[in-house]
């Protein structure tokens, strides 16, 4: 843990801000059988990138059950297969009872994985035929498929999984939980239930998209000693947002004044849901843009001014009310509560038709996909997977099984940065840029966030970040803030972020040096 510093203002202590050893670097499976292979190109032995993965994987096993003495490792037929029974020839050597239940004939096994079988032989390891009612017995090691599944999972691997699942047992997965798909997350049919994975040489985007988060638990990686130059001249399908290499804005001089960071301009909050733009215009406001104007309902002007004094708050009957704020604003937020009626229709046509950097999201977006409005050049929009799928004319479980490709296919069709939202965020560009944001809590998943998300990104373009740069700083931001709150329980809501995304702002990049 590092130094922990008081701060005077608010007198409370702000804590180090969170960080893991993984990598940020994120690859497709083929991405990661290049680099294996070009390892092996390089004189690095097969046999012994195996051995390295099965001590790793043994390592990181005794770290996580320390007192465990038994172990049944489940193999399939390839390369994991092989680390498998390598695995099982170290517990077997460190004096544990072990068994090996081969659902992969070991007769097919080939190359380095027939082996690493025969060297479990050489050590004596019991290994017998899979059956249905086999038992299980002390730490279950998932060995059955490695990373290059790509269909359903079959009989009988899809009956080995269940009884993995079923056995209530502590789970290590090996490289990926068998199942899941190591390019998208998704979830081939039926899914290993891992407590513990240990992956090799790179960073599987799929342990972190889609339906992972529910099968990969711990997660450890192990470069395997792999030359970081031969990693580094590996093109990467991904970036995970760090801490570390986040963008951020330039510390504020002495001399700043609110008209270097920016006039934000909320539009939006129909009948009904006038709430949405407040906590977009409050998100804004405590994100550090210079100024904040709100447009909105005349009934809302108010109860807008009675929480938020600060907003400049305009109530417009019709969007010729909109010019001249629109044409002092700098960014644009558009859409949260603006609803599907004439009234936020026409909002929307006006702020179109500005040349500046805006944000979209909600009925915005559903606009856009019914072809009512054109997205001006500069912005961000903020779909949810329901959302993607309307933009995208699919289905929302088509979005679900490749996140990335609709993110990327969102950004190309609309020639802006996208962030699609969900667990594990993504933020993708026009040029192929693609970035992964793995914080948050279950806890997020309530009313409201995405408009705070909104007025954050909003400020954050306002004081002068790039469309790209912004979404990936803000949803980081917005994430980690809910990660803390969450960790409090059930019952969070939208607004407890904005007064947490301040203070993670604030340790994560300093308003002033």
């Amino acid at each position: 843990m590092g130094i922990i510093l008081p701060d005077i203002a608010s007198e409370r202590l702000i804590m180090p801000l969170p960080d893991d050893d993984l990598p940020d670097l994120l690859y497709a499976a083929a991405q990661v059988r290049a680099l294996d292979a070009a390892l092996i190109a390089a004189g690095t032995d097969g046999f012994e990138l195996m051995q390295r993965a099965a001590r790793a994987a043994w390592r990181a096993l005794r770290r996580q059950w320390p007192d465990a003495d038994q172990m049944t490792v489940l193999a399939g037929h390839g390369n994991n297969a092989g680390d498998g029974y390598l695995i099982a020839a170290l517990a077997q050597r460190a004096g544990w009872a072990v068994s090996v239940l081969a659902v992969g004939d070991p007769a097919r096994l080939s190359g380095d994985a027939a082996a690493a079988w025969a060297e479990a032989r050489a050590s004596q390891v019991d290994i017998q035929p899979w059956a249905a009612d086999a038992a299980l017995q002390g730490v279950v090691v998932d060995a059955l498929l490695g990373t290059g599944l790509s269909g359903t999972v079959r009989a009988p691997y899809d009956q080995a999984i269940a009884a993995i699942n079923a056995s209530g047992l502590p789970v290590l997965a090996v490289d990926i939980p068998s199942g899941l798909c190591a390019d998208t997350g998704r979830v081939l049919g039926s899914a290993v239930h891992a407590e513990l994975t240990v992956t090799f040489i790179g960073l599987k985007f799929g342990l972190f998209s889609g339906q992972a988060a529910d099968h990969v638990g711990h997660l450890v990686f192990d470069d395997l000693l792999a030359s970081p130059a031969i990693v580094a001249a590996q093109p990467a399908m991904a970036r995970r947002l760090h801490a570390a290499s986040l963008p951020r804005p330039a510390p504020r001089p002495m001399t700043a004044y609110k008209g270097q960071y920016g006039r934000v301009l909320v539009i939006g909050g129909d009948h009904g849901t006038g709430g949405a733009t407040l906590m977009s215009a409050e998100s804004a406001l405590r994100s550090g843009a210079g100024m904040v104007t709100l447009a909105t309902r005349p009934e809302h002007v108010a109860p807008a001014l009675t929480r938020l004094p600060e907003v400049m708050t305009l109530g417009v009957h019709s969007s010729n009310q909109l010019l001249d704020v629109l044409d002092k604003a700098d960014v644009v937020v558009v859409g949260p509560g603006l609803g599907q009626g004439g009234w936020g229709r026409s909002l929307l046509s006006v702020a179109a038709t500005a040349a500046k950097a805006q944000v979209w999201d909600a009925d915005a977006l559903n606009q856009l996909a019914e072809g009512r409005a054109t997205l001006p050049a500069g912005s961000i929009i903020t779909p949810h997977p329901g959302e993607a799928a309307r933009l995208l004319g699919v289905s929302t479980g088509q979005i679900q099984a490749d996140r990335a490709h609709a993110a990327l296919a969102l950004a190309k069709k609309y020639s802006t940065v996208c962030v699609l939202k969900g667990n594990g965020s993504l933020i993708a560009a026009a040029d192929g840029s693609l970035a992964l944001c793995d914080r948050g809590h279950p806890a997020m998943a309530t009313a409201g966030l995405g408009d705070v998300l909104a007025g954050l990104l909003g400020a954050l373009l306002a004081q002068g970040m790039a469309p790209y740069d912004a979404a990936c700083l803000g949803v980081w931001l917005h994430a980690r803030a809910g990660e803390q709150q969450g960790s409090k329980g059930r019952g969070l809501a939208a607004t407890d972020l904005i007064p947490a995304i301040r203070q993670v702002f604030e340790e994560l990049s300093p308003c002033l040096k």
